[in-house]
């Protein structure tokens, strides 16, 4: 089986510490799946500042439903100086391209970033989520890639820690005339059963290992436990805390 890695904060173990210890600005951190929205604040250091809280995504609601149902969920939670968001989609300079995995077209060209900062009053910088989880897992070295196993799949590509543009491998036709996204989700995991879902995975390794000549490879996502197989050392399992915990790493410039 692939090396198994856990988060490199806090943020994996679930520990908060009190906000009056934090320091420098405070991040609040949201992963917006396809399904649930999970959401916590960190320090510059990334540990919790408060226990993480979800609720279920509203699948299929318009665009100002959700940002609502973000609104509502981090309302509990202690101050902010900054947002971080990680969306399931294309994104560009935090106005959302494509979101495949919410069934609703009302997310095209829709501002998310401007939407949620009228509602919260805090900056906010919004990318895919495949693309901020990787910034809390990445080493930093080399040419590394995050593929996340969700609701969907998603990929993130990074050069010695710098985030590259995002590319939607999800939707490039991986086998018998399906992309990657449809024949690994969730929803074909659950169709097809575990065997031959690892099978798919392993392929798929495989291929972006051909593709992008990847140093290092770091499989997230809920379904990255489900990974059964031997995949080499250059391929680690991450804790998908680490979708959080990237949150403040999408500050650092």
């Amino acid at each position: 089986m692939a090396t198994s890695s856990s988060s490199k904060s806090a943020a994996a173990t679930g520990k908060s510490t009190d906000a009056s210890a934090a320091s420098g600005p405070c991040t609040l951190t949201i992963d917006v799946g396809g399904s649930h929205i999970k959401a916590t604040v960190l320090d510059r250091a990334g540990t919790l500042l408060a226990k993480r809280v979800r609720v279920a995504t509203p699948v299929g609601s318009p665009p100002a439903e959700i940002v609502g149902a973000i609104v509502t969920l981090v309302a509990p939670l202690p101050p902010f100086d900054r947002i971080s968001v990680g969306f399931p989609g294309a994104v560009r300079s935090g106005v959302v391209l494509t979101a495949p995995n919410l069934g609703h077209d009302g997310w095209q060209r829709f501002d998310l970033a401007a939407a949620i900062t009228a509602k919260l009053g805090k900056p906010t910088r919004v990318l895919n989520d495949a693309d901020m989880q990787g910034l809390g897992a990445i080493r930093g070295h080399g040419l590394e890639v995050v593929a996340t196993l969700g609701t969907g799949f998603g990929t993130g590509l990074y050069l010695d820690g710098r985030l590259l543009p995002h590319l939607e491998i999800a939707h490039m036709r991986f086998r018998k005339g399906e992309t990657f996204d449809e024949q690994l989700g969730d929803a074909a995991r659950k169709r097809i059963g575990a065997k031959k879902w690892n099978k798919r995975v392993k392929r798929a390794i495989s291929d972006l290992r051909a593709l992008t000549n990847f140093d290092h490879l770091y499989v997230g996502g809920g379904n990255s436990r489900r990974v059964a197989f031997e995949s080499g050392p250059d391929v680690t399992i991450v804790d998908n805390e680490a979708a959080l915990e990237g949150g403040v790493h999408v500050w650092r410039d």
